[in-house]
């Protein structure tokens, strides 16, 4: 239960009129009577919005447990100490924002408490995409970034992703985000911060970052394909109501895929996103208008960025009719790609363990390094050597040496690249991903994702799963059970379990960081022995019974 002079004192010390006067009004209904604004007070006050490897993200509303410019200004006080303590006063941190409600506000405030501080701030002239936030830490030479921005989270959501660089971490770190134990030492710094009003902003002070930076982002984008080849292909592109149309369009064009058309109804930043129930491209019917349009213009290919532009969505003709593509098919035809390109070099391929193992065979063929990460791209984009990551979940990095995290925006251009050398040839992506299977085996992968409205639950499955292994999944005895809790050779310790069949199958279970689910990604593996559609209706039979039974063993009783 929320107490009254928490609550109150929390009001006095609220920089914001407009949150004050929301909690002020929600704390007149409660003590009027109003049970559910009794538990939206008790919810907003039990905890803080903790600060860990993905910063900040959350609801935008007043409390501790929610965005808002209270939490944000303590979060910018903390990362500033915790970096003047790391590398000195003169540090410099770099900002950018999405077009989020109160993303431009949480900018502003994070700019001029580092300029009150006494370090050095840059912030971007307008709302910009989360990789070119990426590319300035590095091309800056910044000791950190701020992006703020929820990505493909509801609307209303906000966030404050946090990244490293110059003399703050080690050179495979630069321009990557956070990880342990550098968000704990910002976490302890941000819990030693004054009281949200009491925290001095400058009135200016901080730079604004030039154009110059971001015409520099455009040309290595636009660099990562040859400057000669194939062009003929007509793209439909989506920004999802974000902020990858601006940018997108300067890559295409640069590039010379100029024969693309924007969805309109998607074209221009919206926080409200209200073309679509949920802004992620992944989401079932995201792609909707995007498809139509598509099929309208008698298009070769659909991109879809996310609202922050950071991941990739693809859709394409499979057998004559559109299919949006998995995350991992989408990696392994760029890292097939890329695969080929630095073969025989001294480089290595990363996907998280949660990705497709089809990657690790890819590296192996073409004689190249390959490391799996613990899950998100703080921990794919530190792989030393890296020349490409992936993660499942529609994340591509295809030019680690500039942007040391998942990129939208050079994946999308480097697809157009790889779908119209294939057209040339008379070709389609379908017919690569036939190939990659062919010479490497069918590699078969889908989500089982529980969503929970009891937090609870997902712990309680955990330790139920540990406590009780299946002994058998989709009618394959279980080979074996790793608890990755307390870490490997080459992963550091998280909450996850992976299992392994006889015939190869996978399983990997793991709580969400960022959402309340339990999720579990399936992976079947059948070698291809002559015949392609054989070899693909046996993974599909046997991934409709490896399904039944992880979705079985994950129930509570």
């Amino acid at each position: 239960m929320y107490n009254v002079e928490t609550v109150q004192d929390w009001i006095t010390h609220d920089p914001s009129e407009e949150t004050k006067a929301e909690l002020t009004e929600l704390l007149a209904k409660a003590e009027g009577g109003d049970e559910a604004a009794k538990a939206e007070l008790t919810d907003r006050f039990t905890g803080s919005l903790q600060f860990g490897t993905a910063g900040l993200r959350g609801a935008m509303a007043a409390g501790p447990n929610r965005m808002n410019r209270a939490v944000v200004r303590r979060a910018a006080y903390g990362l500033t100490s915790w970096l003047q303590k790391t590398v000195g006063k003169d540090a410099l941190v770099v900002i950018g924002f999405d077009a989020r409600y109160h993303s431009d506000e949480f900018a502003a405030d994070t700019a001029a408490i580092v300029t009150a501080m006494g370090s050095r701030a840059m912030i971007m002239p307008r709302h910009l995409p989360t990789p070119l936030l990426a590319f300035a830490v590095r091309h800056l030479g910044a000791d950190a970034g701020v992006m703020v921005t929820a990505s493909h989270n509801p609307a209303q959501d906000n966030g404050y992703k946090v990244y490293v660089g110059a003399r703050a971490v080690e050179e495979d770190g630069r321009g990557v985000q956070i990880v342990p134990p550098i968000d704990a030492g910002i976490a302890a710094e941000i819990a030693a911060a004054p009281l949200a009003d009491e925290i001095e902003l400058a009135e200016g002070g901080w730079e604004t970052i030039s154009e110059d930076v971001i015409d520099a982002y455009v040309e290595q984008a636009i660099s990562v394909v040859p400057a000669d080849g194939p062009r003929d292909l007509r793209i439909v592109y989506t920004p999802m109501h974000g902020v990858g149309g601006e940018i997108m369009k300067r890559v295409l064009d640069g590039a010379g895929f100029t024969d693309y058309e924007m969805v309109p109804e998607q074209a221009q930043p919206d926080p409200d996103f209200p073309t679509v129930s949920f802004p992620n491209p992944e989401e079932k019917g995201a792609l909707d208008l995007a498809i139509a349009l598509a099929k309208k213009n008698d298009a070769d290919l659909v991109i879809a960025s996310d609202p922050d532009a950071d991941r990739a969505s693809l859709a394409t003709k499979v057998n004559g009719e559109w299919r949006q593509l998995s995350g991992d098919e989408i990696g392994s035809l760029l890292g097939e790609y890329v695969a080929t390109r630095d073969e025989g070099k001294d480089v290595a391929l990363a996907s998280s363990i949660v990705s497709s193992q089809l990657l690790g065979k890819i590296a192996e063929g073409h004689g190249l390094k390959y490391h799996a990460t613990l899950t998100g791209f703080k921990w794919i984009a530190r792989t030393h050597k890296i020349t490409f990551g992936y993660e499942e979940a529609i994340g591509f990095c295809v030019d680690p040496n500039h942007v040391r995290d998942k990129d939208g925006l050079s994946a999308g251009v480097t697809l157009a690249h790889l779908a119209a050398s294939l057209k040339a040839e008379g070709k389609e992506l379908a017919d690569e991903l036939d190939r990659i299977h062919t010479r490497y085996g069918v590699y078969l992968t889908t989500p089982v994702t529980i969503r929970v409205s009891d937090l609870s639950i997902i712990p309680a499955t955990m330790a139920k799963l540990r406590k009780e292994p299946p002994t058998e999944l989709g009618g394959s005895p279980v080979r074996s059970i790793e608890d990755l809790s307390k870490g490997t050779e080459e992963l550091p310790g998280t909450d996850a379990l992976r299992i392994f069949t006889e015939n190869n199958s996978r399983v990997m279970v793991r709580p969400s960081g960022t959402e309340p689910k339990l999720k579990c990604y399936l992976e079947v593996v059948v070698p291809v022995e002559g015949d392609l559609a054989a070899a693909r209706a046996t993974a599909a039979e046997r991934m409709d019974a490896f399904k039944a039974d992880v979705e079985a063993m994950t129930k509570l009783d």
